[in-house]
């Protein structure tokens, strides 16, 4: 058998290969939700994600070299037909300098704007998984009481006692604030 056609030898593709159809709708939802983001972004923050693109690439990179070599060509006399403009280097060193302070500004613009979706995708992950906890532990209640209506001797087990318990998100907070101290 080519390995290539199967490259898990323990799993088996999913039949049929594709998504859960609610796993699809999610990442519908949340790539339109995306895109709508990008859409309703004020202008200064798409110019500032679209400068800290550019100045992250290569091409950013490739235009700096070839500005820098003319420079330094021009100023130390190897390109005859530029006449020197800066012997010293000192505008190159201010330019630089100006330009890095613009970019550094450019790059913390775009990282708080990634802080806040991170924020945002935190707090909705947050808010899921509340929700399957509490779930989660509605269905232990049920099982639990189906298995005692059964009389099913795991039902009685101590340990379900206290899965059966609903968590309280802010009694975890505090908990771990206190052990932080």
């Amino acid at each position: 058998m080519d390995p290539t056609q199967n490259p898990s030898p323990t799993v088996p593709p999913p039949e049929p290969p594709g998504l859960n159809s609610a796993l699809a709708r999610n990442i519908q939802a949340l790539s339109e939700r995306h895109r709508r983001d990008e859409q309703n972004a004020p202008l200064q923050e798409k110019l500032a994600a679209a400068v800290t693109a550019f100045t992250g690439s290569m091409t950013f990179v490739y235009v700096h070299l070839a500005i820098l070599a003319v420079w330094v060509g021009a100023n130390v006399g190897l390109i005859p037909w530029i006449p020197r403009f800066d012997r010293t280097f000192v505008i190159l060193a201010t330019a630089a300098s100006v330009e890095a302070i613009f970019l550094s500004t450019f790059v913390l613009i775009s990282q708080n704007r990634a802080a806040r979706a991170a924020d945002r995708r935190a707090d909705l992950d947050l808010q899921i998984n509340l929700l399957t906890e509490h779930e989660v532990t509605r269905l232990i209640q049920l099982t639990t009481a189906i298995a005692d209506k059964l009389d099913i001797h795991e039902s009685r087990d101590p340990a379900l006692d206290e899965l059966r318990k609903d968590v309280a998100p802010e009694v975890v907070l505090d908990t771990l604030e206190a052990t932080k101290d």
